[in-house]
């Protein structure tokens, strides 16, 4: 059954809140352990001297309570937002500290490259920038992980068992599993548990350095804070088996739907169960990242509650026929296995976009199908060689980008060249220069150029950002290509480059909204070339979706770019449910006239990635 993006955002969303009822369950725990510990000492420290009976008066000493209450509070409060704080910085920073190794790409060592093509692959069918994808180089054990607090600054991450021993299609249902955590909202859930729980965990470290100090006191306190903290890790793996299980056996059900390849996952999950390492990971810092992971990563008291579900019980769900048996994976598979090809290219075909086409595109949102799959395996495929192998280095990023924003009209485009001549680095402008006649109008390029982009230095992007605005603004006007192709990018690197996310919803209603979807209906229903009372009734039929009451458009000159710049901004801070009713309105604009441009289409998905709501290629009926 198909999953619906909008709902698993609402949910995803729900599940944050109990999360922070079952912290705050644990928070109280752990300090009623603590206090009572703290009594417990008090009334032996003070016991009576002939008898050696503890005196239970002394353990009432409020002062000493609201001391040490406060103090733990501190100590957990404190640790968990201090790390949470830490990781702001997105999947970046968990990817690095589970020793990964940011792959170049541009890498042609085949199983590198095989693994980018599949994210890459993945990436466009989704709808989203390809994100950087790590090699965890030290790890034999079949996994991979997906981290971030959204799709801006998600990484992937995979073992190099994963990536030495899958074959292709395993590899793509693994890949699959994990863009369903992007897109269903499991990661920002991910980081936010693993923050939490840090400082319920830190109890239990302050008891453990206590132990090594060898004085007797300090002894007795790190023995008693170390069974405290043993029951924050308890409560702690409570937690992250309560919030990950089901959404394990959801992401698996996604990767087949992505893919229609059940024995791909499938097959993953049996290597797995027939592999000595399993899925295994040996980096210290597993366990709390346990939760983010493909497979099982730790042993120990987190199988207690594991945080997966059987191997036997998901490979069930998704293949019913499986005879229990667990193939064995030869050692020389994992030494040798070679490269599979890429997909192979078919050739492209010009296709008219059709209203029931987009209008079913919403309801993709966040679901990729096989169909968009094969499309883009056959874009990657079609894509001029070198362009390509350009867009997957800093230096080639940048060119494909400033080609793409390259005029027609000759004197315009003098103007651009002069400027980047001036600004840009020589080798940049060069290759411009060289790509410019293949890059004509191949949007596609940039979600592959962006994981190159993201490692430029501050200053490079700094440079970059100030040449985009220069490039579009020489033929003094703004075009719909040059706005999509500026904001997409620049929503997703300001992300990488600092820019936070936004936190919490401003808009749980579309009434509140309203001033905002006015502007983008506005914008919606000017697009299209149409004369002034089409752009009326397409901007009505908009607005009917929403359920408000009537309003007229907007003048052209109070919805332009800058406008439609700030209503999404706004329109970024509203709730699943709003945005899914944003982009319905939208579809019932565009598509208010019965056809439907190649522009509007990609105006939509850059208005959809615009609200963090990774929109799928969209394609005509098959």
């Amino acid at each position: 059954m198909a999953t619906d993006f909008f709902r698993q955002q609402d949910r995803a969303r729900r599940n944050t809140g109990r999360l922070v009822v079952l912290f705050a369950l644990a928070v109280l725990g752990v300090v009623v352990s603590v206090l009572v510990f703290t009594a417990t000492l008090m009334a032996f420290f003070n016991r009576d001297s002939e008898t050696g009976a503890m005196d239970w008066t002394a353990a009432a000493d409020t002062r000493t309570l609201a001391l040490v209450l406060a103090g733990t509070l501190a100590v957990v409060v404190g640790g968990s937002l201090v790390r949470i704080a830490e990781l702001r910085a997105g999947g970046r920073l968990i990817a690095e500290e589970l020793g990964g190794r940011l792959l170049n790409p541009n890498t042609s060592e085949p199983a590198e490259r095989r693994l980018l093509n599949v994210v890459e692959e993945m990436a466009i069918a989704s709808g989203v920038s390809t994100p950087p994808v790590y090699v965890m180089g030290g790890e034999a054990g079949i996994n991979a992980f997906a981290a971030g607090f959204s799709h801006h600054d998600a990484v992937i991450g995979v073992t190099h068992g994963a990536a030495a021993a899958l074959e292709r299609d395993e590899l793509q249902g693994v890949i699959a599993h994990e863009f369903s955590h992007i897109l269903n909202g499991d990661m920002r859930l991910n980081l936010r548990l693993m923050g939490m729980l840090h400082g319920i965990f830190l109890i239990g470290a302050i008891g453990y350095v206590l132990l090594r100090v060898r004085v007797t006191t300090f002894v007795l306190i790190g023995a008693g804070l170390s069974v405290v903290g043993f029951s924050g890790t308890f409560f702690g793996n409570l937690i992250k088996a309560a919030v990950s299980r089901q959404r394990e056996f959801l992401a698996d059900a996604s990767a087949v739907q992505f893919t229609r390849q059940p024995e791909g996952i499938a097959g993953a999950l049996k290597k797995i169960g027939g592999f000595a390492k399993g899925s295994k990971i040996e980096s210290s810092n597993a366990p709390q990242a346990s939760h983010m992971f493909f497979g099982r990563a730790t042993s120990g008291l987190s199988a207690v509650f594991p945080t997966h579900p059987p191997l036997a019980s998901r490979i069930r769900r998704i293949d019913p026929s499986w005879d229990g048996e667990f193939p064995e994976l030869p050692a020389e598979v994992v030494e040798a296995l070679a490269a599979v090809a890429p997909a192979s290219a078919a050739e492209g075909e010009t296709r008219t976009v059709a209203d029931g086409d987009v209008a079913r595109a919403v309801s993709q949102v966040g679901q990729p199908t096989p169909a968009h799959l094969q499309y883009a395996a056959e874009l990657i495929g079609d894509l001029p060689g070198p362009v390509v192998a350009a867009a997957h280095e800093p230096y080639g990023a940048r060119a494909v980008v400033y080609a793409l924003l390259l005029d027609h009209a000759p004197e315009p485009r003098r103007l651009q060249l002069r400027h980047l001549e001036a600004t840009a680095d020589r080798g940049v402008y060069e290759e411009t220069l060289k790509l410019a006649p293949q890059v004509e109008q191949l949007v596609p390029l940039v979600e592959i150029a962006l994981p190159a982009l993201r490692v430029l230095s501050s200053w490079q992007y700094q440079r970059f950002q100030e040449n985009l605005v220069e490039l579009v603004e020489a033929d003094d006007r703004l075009d719909l290509f040059e706005w999509s192709l500026q904001r997409i990018l620049l929503r997703d690197m300001q992300v990488s480059f600092g820019r936070s996310e936004p936190t919490h919803v401003r808009h749980a209603s579309v009434r509140s909204a309203s001033s905002s979807l006015a502007v983008l209906l506005s914008v919606l229903a000017y697009v299209g070339d149409r004369n002034p009372q089409a752009a009326e009734r397409a901007f009505a039929a908009g607005w009917r979706v929403l359920s408000l009451p009537e309003r007229g458009l907007l003048p052209h000159e109070a919805c332009g770019f800058t406008e439609l710049d700030v209503a999404l901004v706004e329109l970024d801070r509203s709730s699943p449910q709003v945005k899914k009713r944003t982009l319905e309105a939208a579809v019932a604009c565009i598509t208010a006239d019965r056809q439907v441009t190649v522009d509007e289409t990609e105006l939509l998905r850059a208005v959809s990635a615009s609200m963090s709501c990774p929109m799928p290629p969209i394609l005509p009926s098959w």
